[in-house]
């Protein structure tokens, strides 16, 4: 039997491009998870928060901490790690971005590029500046047509998955969610309603940050490393996802962090590694240049 026949060479290309599309798929799902937690904040406070990249790094490292010393399964993990970064996030919201309600883009800008070099240096100092090895799980892995899919791929796509849902439950069933889209309107006519403004932005922040914990640790898994510095990169694509889909479009940060992650695998199978991280930002030079609302955003929500 021939092993080269006609047209194998196509095949094969073909069968790496849809194994790239859903590694693609995957990576950027988290990165969809990271830029809703822009969306929140921003959607809510109308402020951005630079430091929500460590919020990543610790949620990763909640959950190194409890399957690596503690033994637990990964999905007590990621609840550890929900619950963690829920406390975060209401402390961050409380102690740092309380006072600087209507305030300009700068001061919290400021505030949290330093609040992120802080969180990176006392994480290191805790737990030490190298990388450590995260516990591999579900590395089982089937077939379906010509592309390779792990039990760990479809556990971050399930996970992804249940919390968007739950979340859009949220947003537009609940009165909290109903409360949360009337403030991001305008929050002063809101607290003359009588609505808890207070309260409701450190909800949202709260919210923000657990999902950004959970995302941490499913960077952790999905490439087997906890670092001080692991929430940097993912932290930057996760915002610029959140541009790219329009600054307070959930739907919008979604579908730009999959473009974000397949277009980055498919940079490593046509090009090289690389050019992964830089093809995240051309997009964002690109998408500012020609759209800079987002894709689904409006003309007045350009930052």
């Amino acid at each position: 039997m021939k092993e080269n026949f006609p047209g194998k060479g196509v095949l094969v290309r073909t069968a790496m491009l849809l194994q790239q599309i859903m590694n693609g798929v995957t990576q950027g799902s988290i990165y969809s998870l990271v830029a809703i937690g822009y969306v929140l904040i921003f959607g809510t406070m109308n402020m951005v928060s630079f430091a929500h990249g460590e919020t990543l790094m610790m949620g990763a490292f909640i959950g190194f901490f409890a399957v690596q010393f503690f033994h637990l399964p990964l999905f007590a993990a990621l609840l550890l790690a929900f619950l963690g970064g829920w406390l975060i996030g209401m402390l961050t919201e409380l102690l740092f971005f309380r006072g600087l309600r209507g305030a300009t883009h700068m001061p919290p800008l400021l505030l949290t590029i330093g609040l992120s070099t802080i969180l990176k240096e006392m994480a290191g100092i805790s737990f030490g500046y190298e990388n450590q090895a995260m516990p591999s799980f579900y590395l089982r892995t089937f077939r379906l047509g010509a592309v390779q899919i792990s039990l760990l791929q479809l556990l971050i796509l399930a996970t992804v998955a249940v919390l968007v849902l739950l979340l859009q439950l949220l947003l537009y069933k609940t009165r909290l969610g109903m409360a949360m889209r009337a403030i991001s309107q305008d929050y002063r006519m809101a607290g003359l309603l009588g609505m808890h403004v207070d309260r409701i932005y450190n909800l949202s922040f709260a919210l923000a940050s657990a999902l950004g914990a959970v995302a941490g640790v499913l960077i952790a898994v999905y490439y087997t490393v906890v670092s001080p510095f692991m929430g940097g990169i993912p932290g930057l694509k996760g915002f610029i996802a959140c541009i790219f889909g329009g600054l307070t479009s959930i739907p919008g940060a979604i579908f730009a962090g999959l473009i974000i992650g397949i277009v980055e695998n498919l940079t490593v199978e046509f090009l090289s590694s690389g050019y992964q991280d830089t093809v995240a930002f051309a997009i964002l030079i690109l998408v500012l240049c020609i759209r800079p609302q987002g894709l689904m955003g409006k003309k007045n929500e350009v930052y």
